[in-house]
């Protein structure tokens, strides 16, 4: 089981396999626009199995048509569908699933779940989501960004917003890759180095003015203020973030040709006006299109290795 590689966090590839897997989804999107058939799943059929304790829309869509699409087959289960952690250890539903499937996402709460199964899984997993990180959606952001301007190493991305998962991950991705996040959060809601593993505290810094962290970037990307599973601090957090919504004087304040992400679902007029999200500078069609590319390279590297 030690060769199985798994992607429950963004460090799980290094730069050079984070480097294939943008090659790798530029070549795919390309075949998916000119609709030719690139169907490496299919002889023979290998099957994802994609369970979800925590609803979604782009990750669900996302993975199953890239799956279908790569020739393969899905296998969708829910939280009343399996026992993931309930009547059944974790342990053993992955004994049992990984038997059955030659891949396995999983979006969840607790990221302690997700290591649990794949430290009993016979094949890859990936982390569609949990409460501390979600790779997938910066995989695709940063492919996002590498299509509209190129590399991003040495860039400045500003996150303006809640210290969650996506917060988390960009700080992995930032020691990685090689550029600078700008973080500014409201007070108690700050993101954790530690928990994101960051040990490089130079690929962030930390300001209380989000304008301020928006000065001179060349991204600026944002999250809703009340992540699923916290719904009931919803009123709390929508006083503490009032000023924390990327509007158009955010926008200014970064670089005339810098672009804005959100992972979606958005809700203009909290996190981000609709001027931002709606306006030129928005690239968050592509962003969440691309979600599908860039996870079908990685099922892709995940399943076969690098191609000749």
């Amino acid at each position: 089981m030690s060769s199985i590689k798994h992607y429950l966090q963004f460090k799980d590839l290094d730069a050079s396999e984070c480097a294939y897997v943008f090659e790798r989804a530029a070549f795919i999107k390309r075949k998916f626009k000119a609709v030719e058939k690139y169907q490496p799943f299919a002889d023979p059929d290998r099957t994802l199995a994609m369970i979800f304790e925590k609803a979604s829309t782009r990750t669900r869509v996302s993975f199953e048509a890239g799956m279908y699409q790569m020739g393969g087959s899905v296998v969708h289960l829910t939280t009343g569908d399996s026992q993931l952690g309930r009547a059944e250890p974790i342990e053993d539903s992955a004994r049992v699933i990984s038997r059955m499937v030659d891949l396995v996402m999983i979006r969840t709460y607790e990221q302690s779940k997700i290591e649990s199964f794949a430290a009993h899984s016979r094949v890859p997993v990936i982390n569609g989501l949990t409460n501390e990180f979600h790779p997938c959606q910066i995989l695709a952001d940063i492919f996002t960004f590498i299509e509209h301007r190129g590399s991003i190493k040495g860039k400045v991305v500003a996150w303006v917003g809640d210290g969650n998962n996506m917060a988390n991950t960009w700080l992995q991705a930032a020691e990685l890759l090689g550029f600078t996040v700008h973080v500014s959060t409201p007070g108690g809601y700050e993101v954790d180095p530690v928990l994101a593993g960051v040990k490089d505290r130079g690929c962030y810094k930390v300001f209380k003015d989000p304008r301020e962290a928006c000065a001179g970037a060349d991204l600026v990307t944002t999250d809703v203020w009340t992540s699923m599973g916290f719904e009931a601090e919803n009123e709390a957090r929508r006083k503490a973030f009032a000023q924390w919504c990327v509007d158009e004087n955010m926008m200014r304040a970064a670089k005339a040709d810098a672009l804005f992400m959100h992972c979606l679902p958005a809700h203009r007029g909290e996190e981000v006006s609709a001027e931002v999200i709606d306006g030129p500078q928005s690239v968050v069609w592509d962003e969440a299109e691309n979600r599908m590319h860039a996870q079908k390279a990685l099922m892709e590297y995940l399943l076969l290795g690098r191609l000749a």
